[in-house]
């Protein structure tokens, strides 16, 4: 299994990035995915989730309305889409994967049986 996380970078404050996330070694479509983040000197945390049909989609309070998850089944791909970004969007950015997860252990990191390597994120100016 591997998840290859990709498209950070460097972004000014109220710029976008688009995150990427792989996936092969699995059954694509049958894993609930996720994106966290871990910023320098603080605890993983948990940004966005989607449902593994793609039916419904999850975002923690600081990230809602200016970050879209999204995936696509043709592609094995996730997707983080990022505008509006802030200084305290800068972290290293993970993508997660799991089967049966049920809603409330979304924001756990151990809910989640697979990782990518991560791609930072920085938003400075």
């Amino acid at each position: 299994v591997q998840l290859q996380a990709s498209g950070g970078g460097l972004v000014q404050p109220g710029g976008s990035l688009r995150l990427s996330c792989a996936a092969s070694g699995f059954t694509f479509s049958n894993q609930y995915m996720s994106w966290l983040r871990q910023a320098p000197g603080k605890d993983l945390e948990w940004v966005a989730s989607i449902w593994s049909d793609g039916t419904y989609t999850y975002y923690a309070s600081s990230v809602k309305g200016r970050f879209t998850i999204s995936r696509d089944r043709l592609k094995n791909t996730e997707y983080l889409q990022m505008n509006s970004l802030k200084p305290e969007d800068t972290a290293v950015y993970y993508c997660a994967a799991s089967q049966g997860i049920i809603v409330s252990s979304i924001p756990n990191p151990v809910s989640y049986r697979y990782w990518g390597q991560g791609t930072q994120v920085t938003v400075s100016s």
